[in-house]
């Protein structure tokens, strides 16, 4: 099966799996909410600035690629969903560490560590190291470790749904107190839009829901 993704469809499949592990009561996601999730300036690299169309034709292609469908209770407004489960049988602690990647590139063992946490208890970083190689080590490899970068003690990860990637050296940033403050306000006002999108969600959830209450007695 061909799974080479483009950067818009590692995106969205990226928070399809995110928002089914992180937030179960909101999934399947609506055309907006997944958009939403998609411009999600937290937990995000990059960030990206997508509408529906771009959201939509992403879609049509992870479908034709068996990795996404509609799913069958949206009554109201179509929903989306995955199907990492069915194509690849992974577990979710695979799907966490594998969302981590294609929403954010490549990661280091204890940065996948400590960011899939927030969708599924994870393992120490020996069984994380061995959950990566494991989907490294598959028929059709997900994932492969990438080559020391100069300047950097830990090697990183990165997903193998958009093929193979070129190897290129990345300077490493200076870390002079004014850009760790930057960092961490960047962080925190990351986190504060992603609750946004959580009560935007809940907000649509609740106009259907009354919609399909007022219907009731139409």
């Amino acid at each position: 099966m061909e799974r080479t993704l483009d950067a818009i469809e590692v995106r969205v499949l990226g928070c399809l799996v995110e928002k089914d592990l992180a937030t179960p009561e909101y999934y399947p996601l609506t055309l907006n909410a997944l958009t939403n999730a998609c411009n999600q300036k937290s937990n995000r690299e990059p960030v990206m600035l997508l509408d529906e169309i771009d959201v939509v034709r992403a879609l049509d292609g992870l479908r034709s690629k068996q990795l996404a469908h509609q799913s069958a209770e949206g009554v109201r407004a179509a929903k989306y969903c995955h199907n990492l489960e069915g194509q690849l049988q992974l577990e979710p602690e695979e799907l966490a560490v594998l969302a981590e990647l294609l929403l954010r590139g490549p990661q280091t063992v204890g940065e996948l560590r400590n960011r899939a946490e927030r969708m599924c208890r994870m393992g120490d970083l020996q069984a994380v190291e061995e959950l990566l190689h494991n989907l490294a080590d598959r028929e059709q490899p997900l994932v492969m470790r990438l080559p020391r970068q100069p300047g950097r003690k830990e090697q990183r990860f990165t997903h193998l749904l958009s093929g193979i990637p070129e190897i290129g050296e990345a300077p490493d940033l200076p870390t002079e107190p004014a850009r760790i403050q930057v960092a961490a306000e960047n962080e925190r006002i990351g986190k504060l839009e992603e609750e946004i999108v959580t009560l935007r969600t809940e907000l649509d959830e609740l106009r259907s829901q009354l919609q399909a209450f007022r219907a009731q007695f139409e």
